[in-house]
């Protein structure tokens, strides 16, 4: 009877949780609307205060929990990112073991050229960049755009540098810890030093060309969130 009742309560739950997520995603056709176009209404929308993201890649279940409130401009990004798919299908494409993964071009080239120059303003630094927090990459004041590092060692040197920590990692650093790094830099490091072209003319099909050892980001999703 016990045994019933706790498949019945996950059963319900996994459903609840299914159901929760169905309900924010935007239609297909709104989803690929703003997907195409950077000046959509989506975009001006407000995210949950707290929200929970759930990353499957080809090395496990990544959970990232975020806070509004530590960097808001950076948190909505994100939200409505995920959202409309733009992170699915991806690559984790500059892996340095102890420092950080990055990711958030899109495999589609596309697609990242639409929002290779979509920069959103900065936000305050308001958490430190330690060991399971993530933040947008940027070259400089005002430059965000798509791109997120997840801080796998201490990294606090870059919050005088103005990159914001919006949210950590609920679950699967050691997930983390295990993406392929074995490119370094060569792999699309530096948006500062200007090595991204081809990521942005070709996308997912040069890095799976020139790099196939790179982990995929199959797929980002709002698993939990409320106003």
């Amino acid at each position: 009877m016990k045994l019933t009742t706790k498949l019945g309560l996950s059963v319900i739950l996994g459903l609840t949780t299914l159901l929760a997520a169905a309900s924010q995603a935007p239609a297909p056709e709104a989803r690929s609307r703003a997907l195409q176009d950077p000046h959509d209404s989506l975009w001006s929308q407000p995210a949950p205060g707290i929200y929970r993201v759930r990353m499957e890649t080809t090395k496990g279940v990544i959970l990232l929990d975020v806070t509004r409130a530590l960097a808001p401009r950076g948190a909505d990004r994100f939200y409505h990112l995920v959202q409309v798919g733009f992170y699915d299908d991806s690559r984790f494409f500059r892996v340095i073991s102890g420092r950080f993964a990055q990711f958030g071009i899109a495999g589609d080239p596309t697609i990242a050229k639409i929002w290779q120059i979509e920069r959103f303003l900065d936000d305050p630094v308001k958490d430190s960049n330690v060991r399971g927090t993530f933040a947008f990459a940027m070259t400089g004041p005002d430059t965000r755009t798509t791109q997120i590092y997840i801080n796998t060692g201490d990294q606090s040197r870059l919050d005088a540098m103005g990159f914001a920590p919006f949210g950590k990692v609920a679950e699967g650093m050691s997930v983390i810890d295990k993406l392929y790094a074995g490119y370094g830099e060569t792999s699309g490091g530096g948006m500062r030093a200007g090595h991204q072209g081809k990521l942005f003319e070709e996308g997912k099909a040069y890095l799976d060309h020139e790099f196939p050892l790179l982990d995929k980001l199959v797929r980002a999703q709002i698993i939990e969130g409320q106003k």
